[in-house]
């Protein structure tokens, strides 16, 4: 009998783990669990710093879920980031399709170099109203997670 203590993540672990992400009413999000589990460098920006919060300190073999209010997972939606865009930013600083449809999540040129996008909510000849809110702003979140590996 081996008195080894199980490995645990730590914030620079590679892991091999499966996992499930849903919104509060249980539609899933993205999940590993029907299918290969991902293996994934801590650190790297491959998870959102949240979501591998709640991984810290976990053990091999462990198999948990996290219920996470909006505060702890992708943040409160703020009003101020709805916005107006004039058409000719709009066609200026995106793919420049004339085909915008609501609902369309497009994206933008930041002046930083950078890319952003923001979900179309309204659209006129002068102007577009844009929801730059991550998707899942406000929203409760379900993590599960089962740890296979920890290296």
């Amino acid at each position: 009998m081996s008195n080894q203590a199980l490995p645990v993540v730590t914030e620079n672990a590679y892991l091999t783990l499966h996992y499930r992400l849903a919104v509060a009413d249980g539609n899933n999000i993205v999940s590993t669990f029907e299918e290969k589990p991902a293996t994934l460098h801590l650190g790297t920006g491959q998870l959102a710093p949240f979501l591998e919060e709640c991984l810290m300190g976990l053990s091999e073999g462990a198999h948990q879920i996290f219920e996470l209010p909006p505060e702890k997972a992708f943040g409160p939606r703020n009003p101020d980031l709805i916005q107006r865009v004039s058409r000719a930013a709009l066609d200026q600083n995106s793919a420049g399709d004339d085909e915008y449809a609501i609902g369309d999540l497009i994206e933008f040129n930041a002046p930083s170099g950078g890319r952003f996008s923001g979900v179309l909510r309204a659209i006129d000849a002068e102007s577009a109203l844009f929801d730059f809110n991550h998707p899942l702003a406000g929203q409760a979140i379900r993590f599960e997670v089962r740890i296979i590996g920890i290296l």
